[in-house]
């Protein structure tokens, strides 16, 4: 005969962390501290959850973490899924240390621009802002009023904060409780102060824009079979102006834009996502607890 352990929203953290007390509609939704030990993963994973755990996490917590990647090229030596997996480790690691629940990852975003390359999957950016807004949506349905969107791949940027105005004028037209006090935050961890810092400190100029060594790094962190792939290439042609997959794959025969990944070591990669969590947990601190008025 097994016993479940306890359950970690009801009685862990989180019940007198992050998102601790009742939230009000003219002041912050969450107070407190955050949890002293980060949580195991499948604490605040909401795929590992039930229903009525969540109903219970809501009446501490108003906010979610979604992430948000793409299945796309990445050089002759990065795995395609690179900003899925990026995407989803540093939207775990956030949860965990913050107790703040995180859904399963969107790994297909808008990456037109990398079909000459197989393997790639892309949604049109009308789909992706389809996507997006009915998440969105049904998460302010029922009751989360602040969406922290953690984002692994920069052509979702104009698309994802589309998404979101959308769905505001679509709460309110639905008439959502939370219409007046939902929020949308877009995190591109990998432009996050302090992981560019880093990057420029171990790869100079030689990080470029795309197959990054440090996109790759953390992949090599979190998925070690890659590392057979690696290999010395020759120097990328530097980004510039992309007129559609065939300009791409013409401009950039290889995929990368003035990057090395060759540079990119695991032990990289642990340090990058020390470095992306820390960064964004500090953000999301501070989105949860603005006011409407912020």
């Amino acid at each position: 005969m097994s016993t479940l352990p306890p359950d970690p929203l009801a009685s862990g953290p989180l019940a007198n962390g992050l998102c601790a007390g009742e939230p009000r509609s003219n002041g912050p939704l969450a107070r407190g501290s955050f949890p002293p030990q980060p949580l195991a993963s499948e604490a605040i994973r909401l795929q590992l959850r039930t229903w009525p755990e969540v109903e219970s996490y809501l009446e501490h917590c108003k906010g979610v973490i979604v992430p948000l990647g793409s299945t796309e090229q990445h050089g002759p030596t990065g795995a395609i899924g690179t900003d899925a997996l990026t995407a989803e480790a540093v939207a775990l690691e956030v949860g965990r240390r913050s107790g703040v629940l995180v859904t399963p990852a969107q790994a297909f975003g808008m990456a037109e621009h990398h079909l000459g390359f197989a393997g790639t999957v892309s949604l049109q950016p009308a789909t992706l802002l389809a996507v997006l807004h009915d998440v969105v949506l049904s998460l302010a349905r029922h009751g989360f009023e602040r969406i922290y969107v953690i984002n692994g791949h920069g052509g979702n940027i104009a698309t994802s904060r589309a998404a979101f105005t959308q769905a505001y004028g679509s709460a309110a037209a639905r008439g959502l409780p939370v219409a007046a006090g939902l929020r949308c935050r877009l995190a591109n961890w990998f432009t996050a102060a302090p992981v560019m810092h880093l990057a420029r400190e171990l790869y100079g100029d030689r990080e470029g824009q795309h197959a990054t060594p440090s996109e790759i790094a953390l992949t090599l962190h979190l998925e070690p079979s890659m590392e057979a792939a690696q290999r010395p290439l020759p120097q990328a042609a530097a980004a510039g102006p992309i007129h559609g997959p065939e300009d791409f794959r013409r401009r950039h025969p290889d995929g990368r834009m003035g990057s090395d990944p060759y540079l990119a070591r695991s032990e990289h990669g642990a340090r990058f996502l020390d470095t992306a969590a820390t960064a964004l947990v500090e953000d999301l601190r501070g989105f949860l607890s603005e006011s409407l008025g912020q």
